[in-house]
């Protein structure tokens, strides 16, 4: 009797994985590539792994030769091969977002975060080159992950969460993010600031989606509602 309820208790709880999985398809298959791309790193020996990810890196060099190439290939690797975190954040922020905003416009906000920040990043780091404050070894630096589109996303989460912990949770965002800049500020750092506000500027995206209200006088006085999707 005691194994029929644990195997039902175990059976219950694959379901509803499942069903977690299934509604944010977009979440779980980027997860998915990510993990084949970080047991292939773990089979490279340390200088091939090196030279592989800077010929898909973003940095000023790469850009400036195949754009839309490194744009696409750096958010497929994760320089370090830790893969099991990702798991955790792709559940707690990129789910999440997909399951609330769809898979196109979830899509949309990572890409707004990754490119642009990436850019505006990059950007800095060439002027900086030019006017020596950095040095020419810069335009090759190594430049491959999924910070900036993790980051954008769980700024545009902001939207998704009710009064009053929508202004705690924006507060610790900007203190994450912002502390390292201000602390030892890098390319990385500045990029990774970039990408939250970018996930905050998304908000025409997410105007009238589920979870959220009109203007006041149309279902609330703070224009939010309880966060609950419709999407099923």
């Amino acid at each position: 009797m005691k194994r029929r309820t644990r195997v039902s208790r175990l059976r219950r709880a694959v379901r509803a994985v499942w069903a977690y999985v299934r509604r944010a398809p977009g979440a779980y298959v980027w997860l998915a590539v990510l993990f084949v791309t970080t047991v292939a790193l773990h089979h490279m020996s340390p200088e091939f792994e090196q030279e592989f990810l800077r010929q898909r890196s973003t940095n000023i060099h790469e850009l400036s030769r195949h754009p839309v190439r490194v744009l696409v290939a750096s958010a497929m690797w994760i320089d370090g091969g830790h893969w099991v975190p990702y798991v955790v954040l792709y559940s707690v922020f990129h789910a999440q977002a997909e399951r609330w905003l769809g898979t196109a416009r979830w899509l949309a906000v990572c890409a707004a975060a990754h490119v642009l920040a990436t850019l505006i990043s990059e950007g800095a780091l060439a002027v900086a080159v030019e006017d020596g404050l950095a040095p020419r070894s810069a335009v090759t630096t190594l430049d491959v992950g999924v910070s900036y589109a993790l980051a954008g996303v769980a700024a545009v989460l902001v939207y998704r969460i009710g009064s009053p912990w929508r202004y705690g949770y924006l507060v610790a965002l900007l203190v994450f993010y912002g502390v390292p800049l201000m602390a030892a500020p890098t390319f990385t750092d500045f990029g990774h600031l970039a990408s939250v506000l970018i996930g905050l500027g998304c908000y025409p995206l997410v105007r009238g989606r589920a979870g959220m209200r009109g203007p006041k006088g149309r279902g609330g006085s703070d224009g939010w509602r309880p966060a609950v999707s419709s999407r099923r």
